[in-house]
């Protein structure tokens, strides 16, 4: 299993009302679990505003910053966007390069390199700027923290606009004007835009309300991809801007952005926030990750379609090289944290001066899910390491980076990720300061890693293409508007099947007299908990398979475990159990299905001292007792198993704590032969057989 804990919903209200307005019934169940019960909430949370209400100018020196850029668009100055070399950054870039060259103006594009230049404004990047003629610097998705770069900036004589959407510090850049709607001052309703959606609402500001309508169809698409790239809240302004770039992404002209469809095979499918999270952002984010990412703006700005798909095939060899590097480094991490104290992991620090420093934020991401904390990864160059941090479970990582400020060379970004400058001897010190934070944090609550889930499927009937796709209409997914996830319980797993080099596995699940398919992504044979023929929990989300014209529902699984649902049979011999340790009569039968044989009661015994460790073991409580019976031979092998654990915890050979879902089992230390059929439990059914 990949997470310790599910949280399935503990009560969800009907969805009868719903079913009943004409709501299909998935759609339904996914919004009763929002707490949405009836046709108006319903309409109302589907629906996704077709335009962009809010005036650009309501964002403290948005005015400002259109004013400077008008009067160079007058001048005929020379300017420069400057962004950054994530998905987001670039897209803002092609956004505001792409408007300011259709005005007519001459315009370049400056994006760092994340390995020799690292994050943001730097002054060697003013210099050089400024040696290329450039009056007016333009920055998008950074720009908030260069309080020094800015004023160096001045000193050469260049302007500088900043446009950001990351936290701001308590200074703020001398800057012509600061657009940030995180700034303390700043009026703007919505405070989540991505850098690339705070780049058209300045682009929808230079083109003035009558144009607004025409510019949001021209751009929406490129922010799009950075909205959702960038893992921001999917409601407000960032729902319109995503659902319409959606709309648009396959009719766009942005041909760099259509040899990109093609080249990953989206080119005839319907877009959706899934692809553009799973497919469409690795391949732009790796040429960042890889130092390429002035490729992946050329791309978007490209004009010459042959260009343009040789490099969207640049872009997509780029990500499989980031993908071979993440495994390596990915492995490596492992290593070390299992080799770390207990007290360690609460924040997982880890430093390596063999990592690439474009890989080591995706692989915190993946440490993060995995152990459930925040992931602190350092790539370390001589004395001095950049690190890459991902949160976990709520932990607001800037304002924990503030509290550990004193032992850093600088910081940026936001509560769920960010980036950092730190002194090779001061790692230690942080990573003990870190792991209190978490602590505090988690207020003596250990850190699980838990699945949340949406729905619990009872009828899995309802799985149709029909309803699959009816799905559809909670689009655009994404950071508050999450893509559902279902599970069913206690279904029969029938097969299981390693595809892709043996990297994923395909499953067939059944019950009753439905049958589903569904890929395991990142999962091998070796890995999987469960058997053919066993019965299991799966979670997953629904999606349509397109293969040679065909269309079938297929669920991509999440999560599988030994199922914690007992089957009729199962409830049954607890049932039978629990009247025999209540002292309730039970026929003569009954007792001789419980009574076990020596022989069971060993092969128990084997297994009991075979799996659990001298501290304990904890473990799933039916799949356990699954596991238990399948030791033992003869006829009710469950039924027999839960007796031999109630006997041998009677007797004192055994210590069991029953949690929740879980069972702890340790081993007790006995000095003398325990004699089973001296058990009161045992001499009771004895009696039950011979009819007293």
């Amino acid at each position: 299993m990949k997470y310790k804990k599910w949280n399935l919903p503990a009560s969800v209200p009907s969805a009868d009302a719903l079913e009943e307005a004409g709501y299909p019934a998935l759609l339904s169940a996914v919004l009763a679990s929002h707490g949405i019960t009836d046709s108006p909430a319903a309409d109302d949370f589907l629906k996704i505003e077709d335009s962009l209400s809010l005036s650009p100018l309501l964002m403290k020196d948005m005015d400002r910053a259109v004013a400077r850029i008008r009067a160079a668009l007058d001048a005929g100055e020379h300017m420069a966007v400057f962004g950054d070399y994530d998905v987001d950054g670039i897209t803002a870039t092609a956004i505001l390069v792409d408007y300011l060259r259709r005005c007519g103006a001459q315009v370049s594009h400056y994006i760092p390199r994340r390995i020799e230049d690292g994050y943001g404004l730097s002054a060697d990047a003013m210099r050089t700027l400024r040696g290329q003629g450039i009056t007016l610097v333009i920055t998008v998705d950074c720009g908030i923290t260069g309080v020094e770069e800015v004023d160096f900036a001045a000193s050469l004589g260049m302007d500088v606009v900043v446009t950001d959407h990351h936290e701001c510090k308590d200074e703020l850049p001398r800057a012509i004007a600061v657009v940030d709607p995180h700034r303390p001052d700043c009026p703007y309703p919505f405070k989540h835009l991505a850098g690339c959606g705070v780049a058209l609402k300045l682009v929808l500001a230079l083109g003035g309300v009558d144009r607004a309508e025409e510019l949001l169809t021209r751009y929406s698409p490129l922010a799009a991809v950075g909205t959702v790239a960038d893992v921001m809240r999917m409601s407000g302004e960032n729902r319109t801007i995503v659902a319409r770039g959606l709309a648009h992404i396959a009719d766009n002209d942005f041909i760099g952005l259509q040899a990109l469809l093609q080249e990953t095979g989206l080119d005839q499918k319907e877009i959706t926030s899934v692809q553009i999270g799973y497919v469409l952002a690795p391949r732009i984010n790796a040429a960042g990750r890889m130092g390429e990412a002035d490729r992946a703006a050329e791309m978007m700005l490209c004009k010459d379609p042959v260009l343009a798909r040789e490099l969207a095939r640049e872009l997509c060899q780029l990500n499989r090289q980031r993908q071979t590097v993440e495994q390596e480094i990915y492995a490596q991490a492992i290593a070390m944290i299992e080799e770390m104290p207990v007290e360690e992991r609460n924040a997982l620090v880890l430093a390596d001066s063999g990592w690439h420093q474009g890989v080591v934020g995706i692989v915190a991401s993946r440490l993060s899910e995995k152990y459930a904390c925040p992931s602190f990864m350092i790539h370390l160059s001589g004395h001095t390491g950049k690190g890459s941090c991902r949160s976990w479970g709520g932990f607001n990582l800037f304002a924990a980076l503030e509290e550990c400020s004193d032992l850093l060379l600088g910081f940026g970004g936001h509560e769920l990720a960010a980036g950092f400058t730190i002194e090779e001897d001061k790692i230690p010190a942080f990573r003990k300061r870190m792991n209190a934070c978490v602590r505090r944090f988690l207020g003596g609550r250990p850190a699980t890693s838990a699945l949340d889930v949406d729905v619990v499927l009872r009828r899995p009937e309802l799985i149709t293409l029909w309803e699959v796709e009816q799905l559809r209409r909670l689009e655009p997914y994404g950071n508050g508007n999450n893509r559902p996830l279902f599970c069913l319980l206690g279904v029969t797993l029938d097969r299981v099947q390693g595809v892709g080099q043996n990297r994923h596995l395909k499953l067939r699940f059944s019950k009753g007299t439905v049958q589903l398919e569904g890929i395991f992504f990142s999962a091998t044979a070796q890995q999987c908990p469960c058997q053919p023929g066993g019965r299991v929990d799966v979670a997953f989300y629904l999606q349509i398979n397109e293969f040679r014209g065909s269309r079938t529902v297929q669920l991509q699984v999440v999560d599988l475990r030994p199922s914690l649902q007992g089957s009729a049979r199962e409830e049954e011999s607890l049932l039978l159990l629990r009247r025999l340790e209540e002292g309730e009569s039970l026929s003569s039968r009954e007792a001789l299905r419980i009574l076990p044989s020596r022989q069971q009661c060993a092969a128990a015994w084997r297994l009991l001292r075979q799996e659990i460790t001298p501290a304990g073991t904890e473990r799933h409580y039916l799949p356990f007792l699954r596991q238990l019976s399948a030791a033992i031979p003869g006829t009710d092998p469950f039924l027999r198993a839960c007796f031999c654990v109630e006997l041998f915890c009677e007797r004192g050979l055994l210590r069991r704590e029953i949690r929740d879902e879980e069972i702890r089992l340790r081993l007790c230390s006995v000095d003398e032969k325990v004699d089973l059929e001296q058990s009161p439990y045992w001499t009771a059914l004895q009696e039950y057989i011979r009819g007293k």
